[in-house]
């Protein structure tokens, strides 16, 4: 991104500008879009409309994907996580049957897709979406830590096949959203090409491990994916929404896959690089520019500072003395130290403490966090998630990311749940 350096503001602003011009006459907007507040929501789709931000795109992408370890590839930012997932199970299917994009559904035979039981539901809604059906999503279980388990996944690819389907993908998930887990990728990489499917890495939540020396191996073998999803406004921190998907590809499969060749907006015989005009790529025309959050936060921090925050949070999650207190105050742990910044625990209020490990135990202390959780959102003391999992009762999810969080904060944070729940 050194080849930015020198971008003039002057000239960024009067970009920006362009389309508040009276003598804009280009698209279907225009005017005071500085008085509408919507100087940065340019519509991303051609250089033409949008140059400074077109250009920042690519220079962001191109970071980005040489840090999963690609020498090229391409993408876009959209909006959200599970449009990224979506994007990759629409391209997957497009290479196993391209006939589909004119032909429809007749073209298409059975496709079955595989992703762990710990995934994010936007992969179901993706099979929904595209109709490719849910009963055609195989659900491969994970391990004890939320890890998928690639004996299992290999299981469920011959059983498909014998079934008569045509397997043509598989998501592993890189930081899964109630754990934290990262899936095995190189073993799952290992199946992958055995079986000729393509490999899709939802890393929304943990990819920003990449920035990191000492915790980038939690995403070993992320440079054998066809695809992955990245969200910077997540571990990142960046404004929402900020969530590029990318694809190691070099015969412009996303273009294909999407491409509609409107002529008003893409003509082939313009006077600049077309390769610019991104928006025949995406699924949808006008995007918002979303890469300039993450350009711009990146041009302030600089990578060894955005991996400080990845460490320090990391370093906090899984501080001995963190677990040592939750300990101490009647918590119990839902696993041993986490991989990531997602820590799970139950709060074993007074009344339940003489009980044994047994159903009666595990009915009663399902109804403990939802009680705490209403209690501290309405004193605003205090925001943390519950869940349940599996068949196991509800218990807490606390996700560290911010900077500023202390070990005063931690302390405050068990303090403050024993304080609301000790008469329950």
């Amino acid at each position: 991104m050194a080849h930015y350096k020198q971008t003039n503001v002057l000239f960024i602003l009067l970009c920006i500008y362009s389309a508040a011009h009276p003598r804009f006459f280009n698209q279907l907007y225009g005017g005071e879009r500085w008085r509408d507040g919507a100087l940065l929501n340019d519509g991303q789709y051609t250089y033409e409309v949008a140059p400074v931000f077109t250009v920042m795109e690519k220079a962001v992408l191109k970071k980005m994907i040489e840090m999963i370890g690609w020498e090229d590839g391409d993408g876009l930012f959209n909006a959200g996580g599970s449009l990224s997932n979506m994007y990759a199970v629409n391209l997957a299917r497009f290479r196993h049957c391209p006939d589909m994009k004119e032909c429809g559904m007749s073209a298409s035979p059975r496709l079955v897709l595989f992703t762990s039981q710990e995934c994010h539901y936007s992969i179901t809604k993706a099979a929904a979406f595209l109709g490719i059906g849910t009963k055609n999503v195989y659900v491969v279980p994970s391990d004890e830590r939320g890890k998928m388990i690639p004996g299992a996944l290999e299981e469920l690819i011959v059983k498909a096949t014998r079934e008569g389907a045509q397997p043509f993908m598989v998501n592993a998930t890189a930081g899964t959203t109630v754990l934290g887990a990262f899936d095995p990728i190189h073993q799952i990489a290992d199946i992958c090409e055995k079986y000729g499917l393509w490999l899709h890495v939802d890393a929304c939540w943990g990819g920003a491990a990449l920035l990191s020396k000492k915790h980038r191996d939690l995403l070993k073998g992320i440079h054998r994916a066809n695809s992955v999803a990245w969200n910077p406004h997540k571990m990142m921190m960046t404004c929402l929404q900020c969530c590029a998907f990318m694809v190691r590809d070099q015969t412009n499969l996303l273009q294909h896959c999407n491409s509609a060749k409107a002529s008003y907006l893409f003509q082939v015989d313009k006077f600049y690089d077309v390769s610019f005009d991104c928006g025949d790529k995406s699924i949808q025309c006008s995007r918002k520019p979303d890469a300039f959050k993450i350009w711009l936060l990146w041009k302030a921090l600089g990578t060894s500072r955005l991996a400080q925050r990845v460490d320090r949070a990391l370093a906090m999650a899984q501080c001995s003395t963190i677990y040592h207190n939750i300990q101490n105050i009647h918590n119990k742990l839902f696993q041993p130290q986490p991989e990531y910044t997602n820590v799970c625990f139950w709060y074993i209020p007074p009344s339940l403490r003489h009980l044994p490990d047994c159903p009666e135990l595990w009915e009663k202390l399902h109804k403990v966090a939802p009680v705490i959780k209403e209690r501290m959102m309405k004193k605003g003391s205090l925001m943390i998630g519950f869940q349940p999992h599996g068949d196991r009762a509800n218990f807490f999810r606390m996700i560290i990311i911010s900077p500023q969080v202390s070990t005063e904060d931690m302390d405050f944070v068990l303090e403050e749940i024993q304080s609301l729940g000790q008469d329950l």
